[in-house]
């Protein structure tokens, strides 16, 4: 397989984590979220990032192999040289969306823990107040302290 074929498998698997990441988006954004739909959308965004980090591997290796540089102008000039610049700076484009949506929906997940936290500490104050002391022992809601003479 030359480097131009198995960039597009790996196109492919970024275009693959894409959608999951714009069903994880949908789901976030419905007015009810479906925590088992969530559930399922994290596991197979799990499996898709262990399948682009294995390609990731892959191709670092071979270039490596083949006397490249790791790094960007190694990338470049691999592929450069096996005649798919465009496609290789087209998917740097495209895994910098993947990125970008990534770590949007991550602060849409952090921003609905923060609110539900803050409901959720709301509630238990409302459930408890008043109701036990420092000392955790039931307080009398009648009687107020009197001071002893």
């Amino acid at each position: 397989m030359n480097l131009h074929q198995f960039l597009q498998q790996y196109r492919l698997s970024v275009e693959q984590l894409k959608q999951l990441l714009f069903e994880e988006r949908a789901q976030l954004s419905a007015g009810t979220v479906d925590g088992q739909k969530l559930t399922d959308i994290a596991e197979r965004k799990r499996d898709s990032l262990q399948r682009l980090n294995r390609y990731e591997q892959k191709r670092r290796q071979t270039l490596q192999q083949l006397g490249y540089t790791n790094s960007r102008k190694g990338d470049e000039l691999a592929a450069r040289d096996a005649g798919c610049l465009s496609f290789w700076q087209e998917l740097i484009a495209l895994t910098g969306e993947a990125e970008r949506l990534n770590r949007a929906n991550g602060t849409v997940i952090a921003l609905r823990a923060a609110s539900n936290q803050r409901l959720l500490n709301a509630l238990q104050e409302a459930a408890g107040k008043g109701l036990y002391g420092p000392d955790g022992r039931a307080r009398n809601q009648n009687s107020k302290v009197s001071s002893r003479v």
